[in-house]
């Protein structure tokens, strides 16, 4: 599943505000209901709904080269867990790295993402007949 970036600050804000929170060890995860997820979804020319990813990571986490490797060890278990489960599509999704993450890998990241996707009601049921 293809997933863009939010760009807009007052998108980060009103995920921080609004949006349903987990935190975990590593990671926080906040989750809004994308308004715009229509709009988009009619721009898309796979006609599907997608999440709008955003990355937030402070300079408490490290210099530039630990903030960008932060950055790149959430987008690869992102990548992974949206892989391993589908997740509902039309969401914001702003990922927030802790101090913690430094030093860690992308599989203490990746059980902190599905333990919060889980607790955020993230996960597409599946559906018996």
């Amino acid at each position: 599943m293809k997933e863009t970036a939010i760009k807009e600050n007052h998108l980060y804000l009103k995920a921080f505000r609004q949006g349903g929170r987990f935190v975990g060890k590593t990671v926080a995860v906040y989750v809004l209901k994308d308004y715009a997820a229509k709009r988009l979804m009619l721009a898309n020319p796979e006609k599907k709904y997608l999440n709008r990813l955003g990355l937030s990571v402070t300079k408490k986490v490290g210099g530039a080269v630990g903030r960008n490797r932060a950055k790149r060890i959430i987008r690869a278990a992102y990548r992974q867990l949206v892989g391993n489960k589908p997740l509902k599509t039309g969401y914001l999704i702003v990922i927030s790295a802790k101090p913690e993450i430094a030093g860690k890998s992308s599989k203490d990241v990746y059980a902190d993402l599905s333990f919060a996707f889980k607790k955020l009601d993230m996960y597409v049921k599946e559906q018996t007949p």
